[in-house]
């Protein structure tokens, strides 16, 4: 992936824009933590957030339009030379202690930051392609949670270098903190010079006119929000994650009053630590789902996020330590990793290049739209006396909404990303020849049974799901029936096997995968069982191929086995290491003979490398 030209550039500029933003923000947020206090120091923290939202809901369609129209790496470049133009601005102010100008320039770093941004995340599609989405995905969002974490730390701690107990005033804070400004200035001519390098990667061009009237009158706005609406699933990824970063902007927002209020930290060092440690979750979050997107975009892990961050923040007022909520905050980033990456990915994917700037722009609308709503909340309570600690309440009933939503349009992906990280405790699948499965075709899947995890070890590199054929008995178990009926499991008995198997016919024509165990069991002795004939009696008409596969030796000896060798030793420190291989399709004439020689000669062959 790093050896596509522009990435370690692109990765760059996307570090530079996120830490310069994010600096002007501390110093601003800072100052009014030293200032303020109570809910007026919730009310003004909850206004900074709000300036930098409102771009991103009031330039939806022209910044959508701008990356549809133009090149997006030239966006990215006048956007940049932009910043470098508004930090100076920003550095006037603080020498001067403006504290006004300087809040209001909040708002303009912040619409420079909306016009870039479907720019800057529809130019990971066309940079990285389809096949590096998820990790290019992964890498960003690592890269931007490391940028803001970066300038969490760099600010703050700088920011308490130069204060002073002194300081009593917004403009006096200003004026001690103001060399800083320059700091700012040199991250934005740094990014315009790297943006200035990236390459052009637009493939066609956009005949796109763009005329202010129909902006004003909402034409625009109807019309890309129906853009947005005509792929369900593209329009609930994007209502997940306005829920999430909603949660996530509120729990923030009030953290440090919290801090402050229940329990007794004033440092803006300490505050502004604990919630960098949720940045350095989501770097880890990113990079694990990236990780666990290897194979396909598994937007299963957004629904294991959702529960996670669901759970912390209805814990959070129950902790009085800053360790332990310091923990918990570290969780709360990683599993906004498993929310993030997949989700963003899956948007990008599925969204047609031409539209791709309007839809990433939509998404940017909708989700600043919930945080910003929200954040009028916040105020509001705020203003009333609401404690932090009912908003965490508030937050976490929320988290259920999300858990919802998820769970409606994922539930199998969940469940097979909550397998998938259940047996990678214990296990590291390697797989083998993947490409012999056609993604266009019926596949009917047989090969050799060795544990009670087959089923789950044959599916996780699958985006599409395996229709398995098993034992009735097994079937109707109480608590896996329902999972295996939902998995559309092709129960199989002695007395209607022919039925199981005209069910199997059916699927193939229905271009699906069907899984079989010809053995008809597990093996107890590691050896290949007589193979049966049931996979001869499916009909030969369908449009696809017979796959075999081999599973090896790596799983004998453990609890899901029924073979124990003799000499095998239990490490429970180490993590068992198996191999799957998929060799070229079969003829469809196939016997069960012949089958059961092909997988002996696999066995015979990969077991002795």
């Amino acid at each position: 992936m790093f050896k596509i030209v522009g990435v370690i550039n692109y990765l760059v500029v996307v570090f530079l824009n996120a830490f310069t933003d994010l600096g002007h923000k501390i110093i601003i947020q800072n100052t009014i933590f030293k200032v303020y206090d109570g809910s007026t120091q919730i009310v003004l923290t909850t206004i900074v957030n709000a300036l930098i939202l409102l771009p991103f809901i009031l330039v939806f369609s022209p910044s959508g339009f701008l990356s549809d129209r133009f090149p997006k790496n030239k966006i990215m470049e006048y956007s940049a030379l932009f910043a470098v133009f508004i930090t100076l601005g920003i550095t006037y102010a603080y020498y001067h202690g403006y504290f006004l100008f300087a809040f209001t320039l909040t708002f303009i770093l912040a619409l420079q930051s909306a016009i870039y941004g479907p720019a800057k995340y529809g130019y990971i599609k066309e940079l990285f392609g389809d096949k590096y989405i998820s990790s290019g995905n992964g890498a960003v969002q690592a890269v931007t949670t490391v940028a803001i974490l970066g300038g969490i730390i760099f600010y703050t701690v700088l920011f308490e270098g130069m204060y002073e107990d002194s300081l009593t005033t917004e403009s006096e804070i200003l004026q001690a903190i103001a060399p800083l400004g320059w700091l700012l200035v040199g991250g934005s001519l740094i990014e315009w010079f790297l943006a200035s390098k990236l390459p052009n990667k637009m493939q066609e061009s956009s005949n796109k006119k763009f005329t202010l009237q129909k902006y004003l009158s909402g034409f625009y706005l109807k019309k890309n929000l129906k853009t947005l609406t005509r792929k369900r699933e593209i329009f609930e990824a994007v209502i997940a994650l306005g829920v999430f970063w909603s949660i996530s902007q509120v729990v923030l927002a009030v953290f440090g009053e919290y801090a402050k209020a229940e329990l007794g930290v004033t440092n803006t060092i300490y505050v502004q630590g604990v919630m960098a440690l949720a940045g350095i979750g989501i770097v880890i979050g990113s990079i694990l789902a990236a990780k666990l997107s290897k194979y396909y975009i598994n937007v299963g892990l957004s629904g294991i996020g959702a529960i996670g961050i669901t759970l912390i923040v209805f814990s959070i007022p129950f902790m009085h330590s800053m360790t332990l909520i310091a923990i918990m905050f570290t969780l709360f980033g990683i599993l906004s990793g498993f929310i993030l990456v997949p989700l963003n990915a899956r948007i990008q994917h599925l969204a047609s290049r031409i539209h791709l700037g309007t839809i990433l722009a939509a998404n940017n609308f909708i989700q600043n739209i919930f945080m910003f709503s929200f954040l009028i909340l916040t105020t509001i309570f705020a203003y009333f006396g609401m404690n932090a600690e009912i908003l965490f309440y508030l937050m976490g009933l929320l988290g259920i909404y999300l858990v919802y939503i998820l769970f409606k349009r994922y539930y199998a992906d969940i469940f097979w990303a909550l397998m998938e990280l259940l047996t990678a405790l214990r296990h590291k699948y390697i797989y083998h020849g993947l490409e012999n499965i056609p993604q266009d075709k019926a596949v009917l899947l047989l090969g050799n049974h060795v544990s009670w995890l087959d089923w789950i070890i044959l599916q996780l590199p699958l985006e599409r799901r395996i229709n398995f054929m098993m034992d009735k008995d097994i079937y109707h178990w109480k608590l896996m029936h329902p999972l295996f009926k939902r998995g559309e499991a092709i129960p199989l008995s002695p007395r209607a096997f022919k039925d199981a198997f005209k069910e199997a016919h059916a699927r193939l024509k229905d271009g699906r995968i069907v899984g079989i165990f010809p053995e008809g069991g597990i093996s107890k002795d590691g050896n290949l069982q007589d193979f049966h004939r049931g996979f001869e009696l499916i009909q030969k008409d369908y449009d696809g191929v017979i796959v075999p596969f081999y599973i090896d030796s790596g799983i004998f000896g453990s609890a899901f086995s029924k073979y124990k060798p003799k000499n095998g030793k239990l490490n429970p420190f180490k993590r068992r290491e198996v191999h799957i291989y998929f060799d070229p399709p079969l003829s469809k004439d196939i016997s069960s003979s012949e089958l059961k020689k092909v997988i002996e000669k696999m066995k015979e062959k990969y077991e002795a490398q």
